[in-house]
């Protein structure tokens, strides 16, 4: 759906830089035109487009790489600090509310994976499982890629407004890990095994039980941490 064009002629620009990512179908990572091609194409001055260039960077929609050029962002409009808690005080409260406001989502996201999940996406979240595990097991830095495993979940789950929610997800998986003081890495290669197999083999009650003992078992060493 289009919006109504309004507003300044950098604002009107910058609508229309993303009707062209749409309608070119640009995935993330991939190069947009030149400024000097978009000046042409939109009938502009090349001044404009820079400055709706830099507003959709600031919207997390364009990232300008410096001496490569303008390419879509992998963050796709989502805000850096999507549940707003930059100005949150950290404590084990925080980290409760997010693990129990996943365990409303997950085991649903993971049921839905189990059913609508492609042949594509079941091996992408199996070699992830793979990935994350293989990680622990070399005592190796794996944040980024248990992230990756829950989005995977998410963007299988084939709801498009689920897919929106990944970089929440993520956010948690993140603040959990420190919650937890990484001491579930074991527990995390046994669930995430859990979900995935469950998932390959169509089991959306296995799917969801086993996202539920693996969030539980987040929540609970929450609890004992921080004697809530």
């Amino acid at each position: 759906m289009k919006k109504t064009m309004g507003g300044s002629l950098s604002e009107r620009v910058a609508e229309q830089i993303i009707n062209i990512i749409k309608e070119k179908g640009l995935k993330p990572g991939e190069r947009l035109v030149n400024e000097y091609e978009l000046a042409n194409q939109l009938g502009v001055s090349r001044s404009t487009v820079r400055e709706s260039i830099k507003s959709l960077e600031s919207r997390n929609i364009l990232e300008i790489r410096q001496g490569a050029g303008t390419f879509v962002s992998d963050k796709q409009g989502i805000p850096v600090d999507p549940l707003g808690l930059t100005f949150e005080e950290w404590d084990g409260k925080l980290a409760l509310d997010l693990i129990e406001a996943r365990l409303m989502l997950e085991p649903q996201i993971a049921e839905a994976a189990a059913i609508k999940a492609t042949s594509e996406q079941i091996n992408k979240i199996m070699d992830q499982c793979l990935k994350v595990e293989s990680l622990i097991n070399t005592n190796q830095e794996y944040r980024e890629e248990d992230m990756k495993f829950h989005a995977y979940i998410a963007e299988a789950s084939g709801n498009k407004i689920i897919e929106k929610l990944i970089p929440i997800i993520n956010s948690s998986v993140s603040t959990n890990i420190d919650a937890t003081h990484n001491e579930l890495v074991k527990h995390t290669v046994k669930n995430h095994r859990e979900i995935a197999e469950a998932i390959k083999r169509r089991d959306y009650i296995g799917a969801r039980t086993a996202m539920v003992e693996h969030l539980h078992d987040n929540r609970m060493l929450i609890i004992l941490n921080y004697n809530l």
